[in-house]
């Protein structure tokens, strides 16, 4: 079964929208409601949702606004509004659907089926991960990395990886190409897979590439600078195993 929760300011709607789903997506459980954007914060943090049904205008902020917060989500998203001046704002998003009031019982039963092969999807992949990771060789002789995403895995050069940053439990990796992935992996996870003749852990919250390393600063633990300028601080007990790795 697929958990959903309903995110509406007018208990009207979610009612509505509740006995559509309850009968006509026998497969999505509703697992819990809210009317306000803070109230849908916290419900969705502690529920842990497949899909979110989310309206867009809401008092004291709108969806956009909760989205940004929530960031990365690992949830569907279907928005559901009265409004249609704001699909293509949804759709950056990255909303799988947009249904306009009153919900077309075809459309709506198109965009569950739409998340729930997405959800379905995910799954496999993180299941897939799972068996990457166990069966993956020693991390010398890695040449490629799998970035989990909420469609499945992205896979990249590890000499294309500049630094890793820890943001929470999430870990943002960017790329030599200016791109950069949000994925949900710790930051000590990355330290224990990628090379370390390559790579060198010089704060609690980076690792980076050695060969993107432009220039050393001084300093009780000093500071670097990378190739694309961004500077970086040295914790002072990571300064002396840093500077190691580039004696000959």
């Amino acid at each position: 079964m697929i958990k959903a929760i309903i995110v509406d300011d007018e208990p009207r709607n979610i009612r509505i929208l509740k006995k559509l789903l309850e009968e006509f997506c026998p497969e999505v459980i509703i697992g819990g409601e809210a009317e306000s954007a803070e109230a849908a914060i916290n419900l969705i943090r502690t529920s842990h949702p497949d899909i979110v049904f989310l309206d867009i205008e809401m008092p004291f902020g709108n969806a956009f606004d909760l989205l940004d917060k929530l960031m990365p989500v690992n949830f569907q998203v279907i928005f559901v509004t009265a409004f249609d001046n704001y699909a293509l704002k949804a759709f950056r998003y990255y909303a799988l659907d947009y249904l306009l009031k009153p919900v077309d019982i075809e459309e709506l039963k198109a965009a569950v089926k739409k998340a729930v092969d997405r959800v379905k999807e995910k799954n496999m992949s993180q299941a897939l991960d799972v068996f990457i990771q166990t069966m993956k060789p020693t991390k010398n002789s890695l040449q490629k990395i799998g970035l989990p995403t909420n469609d499945g895995l992205i896979f990249t050069n590890i000499e294309d990886i500049v630094r890793c940053e820890a943001s929470g439990s999430y870990t943002i990796i960017y790329l030599q190409d200016k791109q950069k992935f949000i994925v949900s992996k710790s930051l000590k996870e990355y330290e224990d897979l990628l090379p370390e003749d390559n790579f060198c852990r010089i704060h609690h919250s980076h690792i980076v590439n050695l060969a993107y390393v432009k220039k050393y600063f001084k300093g009780r633990g000093g500071y670097i600078e990378m190739n694309d300028n961004t500077t970086i601080e040295v914790a002072t007990r990571k300064r002396d195993e840093f500077l190691a790795k580039f004696e000959q």
